[in-house]
């Protein structure tokens, strides 16, 4: 993140460069006078300017008029002494992201920089994936999500854009949305290629917290037989990845932030602090905002935590993935079962799409395995995938029609899914190749068997 900040008060100057290098941005100019502000702006790429609203040779507002429309993906937030109604609505109205009164908190600082700054990555994401007819080109690091879904794929754009930063970026969504497959790639992203560390928070006991994540001696405590790297140390030059960072309690909270602030862990046992260069992604599938209203979640580690916000959407808001899906778990369960021929029929991929999933992906890919591994014919029909089948598909989808059209209709869509093959359609309609052949006799008058067969 470059930022510019503007003010005729050295003091101001310091003490928001101060907060911002806590924070860890780093790519920081600082300007005085208002022209030479507008000329930085102007033959700078900034993705952030502080400017002050009174400024003794030209005013805040003439700034943000005159660079604006030339930087449009640069994000103004005004800072002034004098709290005006009028003024703050016009400079929003310029083209400004906020208006921030003084003094201001270091905490509505920081929240106010990296929301504006989540903003221009949503932006520049959304610009970047329809220029050019890009909307479908996604960098390689997300090979491992399969989707075809818009909300996914402009996921992937702004995912790339704010992982540009480098800045701790929070995950959120639903159990089994594939927030650890995001962390993954978000870390190929990033230029240092340490390790990649996932921890599952919720999992580490209270007792053990500092230990694991900050390390400890041999003989440190009781039980401290052989020395501790911890979780921090590990991912030096890597990527940290917090899991269910929601579920850490309160006391640990202080705990980590303390080293997120200071870059420094204190291993037990260990006379000195160690530096550590780590970047953090966490992930949460709690209202985290809602957590830190109840005092279940500090609000100062959030800023520091959530400098971007990555939100997944749950499986049932992406149903043109589940025939993707169900293909590609089919394929890596039709190797670890020994079953090569097994496919599955389009009905069962309607009855699929039309189910809800609470689990997400990680509870379809269950219910996919569960289908091969009960499964002992070479197709996989909606009867072989539990439930309600018969309630699943739509009446709507044979249109009152007779029976014989109907068994027509039916006939005709597993040709299609076979291609035609006869021998294939006979297997999957649980028929013998020459009553198919019979069938198709009689269906001789069926245009659209007509232009399949031709």
């Amino acid at each position: 993140m470059k930022v510019l900040i503007v003010d005729d008060e050295q003091e101001a100057l310091n003490s928001h460069k101060r907060i911002l290098k806590r924070e860890g941005i780093t790519d920081i100019d600082l300007c005085n006078l208002g022209l030479a502000a507008q000329e930085k702006i102007l033959e700078n790429n900034y993705d952030i300017v502080l400017l002050d609203l009174m400024m003794p040779d030209i005013d805040g507002l003439k700034i943000l008029e005159t660079t604006k429309p030339h930087k449009s993906n640069t994000e103004f937030i005004m800072i002034t002494a004098v709290d005006d109604l009028q003024t703050a609505v016009k400079s929003v109205k310029m083209g400004a992201y906020d208006y921030l009164i003084k003094p201001v908190e270091p905490e509505r600082l920081l929240l106010v920089i990296n929301r504006a700054f989540e903003r221009k990555g949503l932006l520049t994401s959304l610009y970047q994936s329809s220029a050019n007819g890009q909307e479908n080109s996604v960098n390689p690091v997300f090979s491992s999500i399969i989707t075809k879904s818009s909300k996914i794929i402009n996921l992937f754009h702004f995912t790339e854009v704010m992982a540009n930063s480098g800045n701790p970026i929070m995950i959120t969504g639903e159990s089994g949305t594939g927030k650890e497959l995001f962390a993954r790639a978000i870390h190929n992203l990033w230029v240092n290629k340490g390790p990649f560390i996932p921890v599952n928070v919720a999992s580490v006991p209270e007792s053990l917290f500092e230990s694991q994540f900050f390390g400890h001696t041999k003989g440190a405590f009781t039980g401290a037989n052989n020395s501790h790297v911890g979780y921090f140390r590990q991912a030096n030059n890597g990527t940290l990845f917090l899991d269910e960072i929601g579920d850490l309690p309160l006391n640990q909270q202080a705990k980590l932030l303390r080293v997120l602030e200071d870059k420094l862990v204190y291993p037990i046992g260990e006379n000195r602090a160690l530096p550590i260069n780590v970047k953090i992604i966490s992930a949460t599938n709690i209202d985290i905002n809602n957590a830190c209203k109840q005092g279940k979640f500090r609000l100062d580690l959030l800023y520091r935590l959530k400098s971007a916000h990555i939100h997944l959407p749950n499986l049932n808001e992406r149903p043109e993935d589940i025939p993707l899906l169900a293909n590609h778990f089919l394929e890596i369960f039709k190797l670890k079962y020994n079953k090569p021929n097994l496919k599955i029929s389009p009905e069962a991929i309607e009855v699929l799409t039309r189910r809800n999933y609470p689990g997400n992906i990680r509870e379809f890919s269950q219910v996919i395995e569960n289908t091969v591994i009960l499964s002992n014919r070479n197709i996989i029909l909606p009867t072989n995938l539990g439930g309600d089948t018969i309630s699943e598909i739509s009446a709507t989808d044979f249109n009152l029609k007779t029976l014989k059209e109907n068994s027509e209709e039916h006939v005709i869509r597993v040709l299609a899914h076979t291609n035609g093959d006869k021998k294939a359609a006979a297997e999957i309609l649980g028929l013998s190749l020459r009553q198919v052949q019979r069938k198709i006799s009689e269906m001789k008058d069926n245009s659209r068997l007509r232009e399949m067969i031709d």
